[in-house]
């Protein structure tokens, strides 16, 4: 398999002054009950990506998602966006967790991983580049820890800006989570797609953790062939075993109709469950935006 990076077994309208210069809002979705003005009382997710930011707000009492809003961005413009947003930069929120994606990360056991040795085990298959810093996060219930690199002017910009409250991860760790949560006892051992902005997320989850790896597609070829090559080398069966599927994709589209042609237990996922959703919301596939709505089981 080309570049893995872990293969191991164990709308509502807004007004227009407040969409920020250079960004091309895809989304834009707030329930009358969410009042930036008194951040205390909410969580703040965000997932950066080159050219994506998504975001979503939960009020943390009623575990309620209140805010879903996606960007088209120019490069690393995360901290132009927020300077021009008219919360990002608030300070005060009760918590604010950032995910970044790519495909510079990976992931070993907790006791083999010693805090200081990040850009070590990123140098496998990464070398960081001027603009970037290696960081870690842990998955206490998988004993694992992420390792990943992230742009200096992202990390810089959440400890400034959001201080204690900001935890910075790899959208791995809140697809991960999200995954975890889902599952009900007794799961059979199942695969599991994410699509990003050209980059494909592959999870296997049985009693642990048993793949996961992001690669970078350009067709809807690719998005079946690292399927089909991902459940060959892991034992899976793409006549019996269930697939299920969530991000960047429709059910009238080129990728899934691929799927479905390989695949016959393929299925479109369900939003995150145990927590509720503002009606706004209902104008989105559930199975869109899972990764970061996700962050909230980190």
């Amino acid at each position: 398999m080309a570049g893995p990076k872990l293969f191991f077994v164990f709308a509502t309208a807004t007004s227009a002054s407040s969409v920020p210069v250079g960004a091309s809002p895809l989304l834009r979705l707030r329930d009358e009950t969410f009042d930036p003005a008194t951040p205390g009382s909410y969580n703040l997710y965000l997932l950066a990506g080159p050219r994506r930011l998504r975001l979503a707000v939960a009020d943390a009492e009623r575990r309620k998602f209140v805010g879903l809003e996606d960007y088209e961005l120019p490069v690393g413009a995360l901290p132009d966006l927020a300077a021009q947003h008219d919360f990002l930069n608030t300070r005060g929120w009760n918590e604010v967790r950032l995910a970044v994606s790519g495909r510079a990360f990976t992931l070993l056991p907790a006791p083999l991983f010693h805090p200081g040795d990040e850009a070590a085990a990123l140098r496998l298959h990464h070398t960081l580049a001027p603009t970037e810093v290696a960081r870690h996060f842990g998955h206490g219930s998988l004993e694992l820890v992420n390792i990943f690199a992230v742009e200096t002017a992202v990390a810089d910009w959440l400890a400034t800006t959001h201080g204690p409250a900001g935890r910075l991860l790899h959208h791995t760790s809140a697809l991960l989570a999200g995954v975890a949560h889902q599952r009900r006892a007794g799961t059979a051992r199942q695969l599991y797609l994410n699509l990003g902005e050209h980059e494909l997320t592959l999870v296997v989850l049985g009693a642990q953790l048993e793949y996961c790896n992001v690669f970078a597609f350009a067709s809807a070829e690719d998005v079946v062939y690292y399927t089909i090559l991902v459940m060959q080398e892991l034992g899976l069966n793409p006549d019996q075993d269930e697939v299920t599927v969530w991000g960047e994709l429709t059910h009238d589209s080129a990728v899934f109709a691929l799927l479905r042609s390989y695949l016959r237990q393929v299925r479109f996922g369900d939003r995150p469950l145990d927590v509720q959703y503002s009606y706004r919301l209902n104008d989105v596939f559930e199975h869109r935006y899972f990764d970061v709505l996700s962050l909230h089981f980190v």
